[in-house]
């Protein structure tokens, strides 16, 4: 039997068109992160708590565990259990870059990708209603927009900065009707639900609060979907796609959500500067105390409004052009109608920043863990940037010397807005902040400063003394170890303190960022303080046998009763029962996942016959 025919070369001009978008979008990333390359890293809000997230998880996987939990350097050395509730996709990625890349890379490197995703996920939602040109404009204009600059250069926040690759994407498989003429079962799953539930849980896996953003986004466009479609399918497609997102992110959703009782968590939105009634649109309170919060709140807010006036102005003028996006194809309502939503869009997040909203930010659930409103912003780039492509796309122009032109003209406003953006949002680093001096620290073993949110419950982050021993001996189990510091405002412990009747060190023959042990030879019972904060996945042995007592001390350091005479302690992180609950619920919807995308590709094939 002879084989099929194979399909003929592309013609050299087709090539080159398809390569040009990635190359104009990738070429916009590397130009959008220059100023990352040029003038090194910018020590934004959050850079050194990623950039801290990075060293431990590469760290671990040094030491064979593929998906750590226990952040080692924080707290002084003394640990959080950062990983379990901070979604891996943004420590993940720092890592596995820090592993083939110099440190001073990795930020430059982590940013450009993230841009590039920004272009990427906007072009593709735009090209399912666009022309290529206009699409790539709208991939640059994302790239360029305000907030996803603000994000990269003076926030640093990489994981919520994903949301500009996740957020189109999801628009697109929500909105996507590649069967209008079809049943409502077969109108939902056309292809689109399988996509649909791996981006929504991405968004989960990269950050919470975008995972928050794209729950309820998914929930209102898919209503607005319904109601275009007059079908139940949209509801349908998003429902099942939740289900089976949170299923796939199950092994990190189950543990960051059961173990949340066992640490202080509702920190993350108790300080007067993550409250949302301090984060309104133009709510400066004028507090020394919020000095810093509201210079970012003020940056915020004009980037808030810039964005929705270009995105209505571009609504507006692409609405008397007649260039507004819509898909080609058959007629129906949802292709005649595909640009309301996205058009909803930017007037629904403005309203959010005003106090005229704060019911719905008391009521929804989980929606206060924002903390700050303009966080929303993240979901108006793609639709700003759509309108702004259909708007101003030359494509009406009859002489290519005028559309040459036009394009110049669009890439030195673009030009200019980085400029600006690279001026007003980069942050210089301060001595202890940049990457060399915290490379330096972290392999000197000292630590960073921790998280109270992530705190045993009930402890105080601010009594953690830095420089402590791994073990400290003493009769007393809640004596203070470090005096407080007013030059640092901190703790500080020094042997010439006397806290500790005596110190030992880890057995390095067992130390490991999740497995520890000592060997201790006490001159009476009393406690080993470990320079180890405890949580409830250490699995403690002393002398092979459970302790008599785990004392609790205020400053949430693992306190352990031993007797008198040579003693080995251990200390094993052992995977709770809600981990493995996690992972077997992942498994589940990666099986079902994989039946339903079988399923989904029987009209894919229907199509192509």
């Amino acid at each position: 039997m002879s084989a099929p025919p194979a399909d003929p070369p592309l013609p050299r001009a087709a090539v080159w068109r398809r390569s040009l978008a990635p190359a104009v979008l990738l070429f916009a990333a590397l130009l959008a992160a220059s100023p990352l390359l040029i003038r090194g890293p910018s020590c934004g809000h959050d850079f050194d708590f990623h950039l801290a997230s990075w060293f431990d998880a590469l760290y671990s996987w040094s030491h064979g565990i593929l998906y750590p939990h226990w952040a080692p350097s924080s707290n002084y050395g003394t640990g959080e259990p950062l990983f379990v509730f901070y979604p891996p996709l943004s420590w993940m990625l720092g890592a596995a870059l820090g592993a083939v890349l110099p440190w001073s890379l990795v930020p430059f490197a982590v940013t450009f990708a993230l841009l590039a995703g920004t272009g990427f996920g906007t072009r593709a939602l735009a090209r399912h209603a666009m022309a290529e040109g206009p699409a790539i404009l709208a991939g640059c204009f994302a790239i360029f927009s305000g907030y996803a600059l603000f994000d990269a250069i003076e926030r640093a926040d990489y994981g919520e900065f994903a949301g500009g690759l996740w957020i189109p994407l999801l628009l697109l498989y929500i909105l996507r009707d590649r069967q209008p003429s079809s049943g409502t079962v077969r109108r939902a799953f056309d292809g689109s639900t399988v996509p649909l539930a791996l981006v929504f849980a991405a968004a989960w896996l990269s950050n919470a609060p975008l995972g928050v953003i794209a729950s309820y986004l998914l929930a209102a466009v898919a209503l607005l979907a319904a109601i275009l479609w007059r079908s139940w399918a949209p509801i349908l497609r998003s429902a099942l796609a939740v289900l089976l997102g949170l299923g796939v992110a199950g092994f990190y959703l189950v543990p960051a959500t059961y173990e949340q009782r066992w640490v202080d968590i509702h920190a993350a939105v108790s300080g007067p500067g993550y409250e949302i009634k301090n984060s309104w649109f133009y709510a400066f309170k004028g507090d020394s105390a919020l000095a810093y919060h509201d210079i970012v709140l003020r940056s915020a807010s004009r980037i808030c409004l810039a964005m929705l006036t270009l995105a209505l102005l571009g609504l507006l003028i692409s609405w008397r052009r007649r260039t507004l996006p819509k898909p080609e194809g058959p007629e129906n309502l949802i292709k005649a109608h595909w640009w309301i939503p996205l058009a909803l869009i930017p007037p629904a997040i403005f309203l959010l920043q005003l106090p005229i909203s704060a019911p719905l930010w008391d009521f929804l659930p989980k929606l206060a863990f924002l903390q700050f409103p303009w966080r929303w912003l993240v979901a108006m780039q793609a639709p700003m940037a759509i309108f702004l492509a259909a708007a101003l796309w030359p494509a009406g122009l009859r002489h290519r010397a005028l559309r040459v032109a036009s394009v110049a003209a669009i890439a030195c406003i673009l030009a200019s807005g980085l400029h600006l953006a690279a001026r007003n949002f980069y942050q210089v680093c301060d001595d202890q902040d940049a990457v060399a001096p915290m490379l330096t620290t972290y392999r000197q073993g000292a630590g960073f400063m921790g998280d109270q949110e992530y705190g045993p419950h009930g402890t105080d982050t601010t009594l953690v003394a830095e420089g402590l021993p791994f073990a400290c001996f003493n009769t007393n189990p809640t004596i203070p170890l470090g005096v407080y510091s007013k030059d640092d405002e901190m703790f500080e412990w020094a042997p010439n303190q006397n806290t500790c009747l005596a110190t030992f060190p880890a057995a390095p023959d067992a130390a490991s960022p999740e497995h520890f042990s000592v060997l201790a030879s006490t001159p009476r019972s009393g406690y080993l303080i470990l320079g180890l904060r405890r949580y409830p996945a250490w699995q403690v042995r002393v002398n092979g046998h459970p302790p008599q007592e785990l004392h609790d001390r205020d400053d949430g350091l693992l306190t352990v009763a031993v007797p008198a005479g040579r003693v080995r302690l251990t200390v094993d992180w052992r995977a709770t029962p809600d981990v493995l609950f996690g992972r077997g619920l992942s498994a589940l919807a990666a099986l079902l996942l994989a039946a339903l995308w079988f399923f989904e590709r029987k009209p894919s094939r229907a199509r192509l016959s």
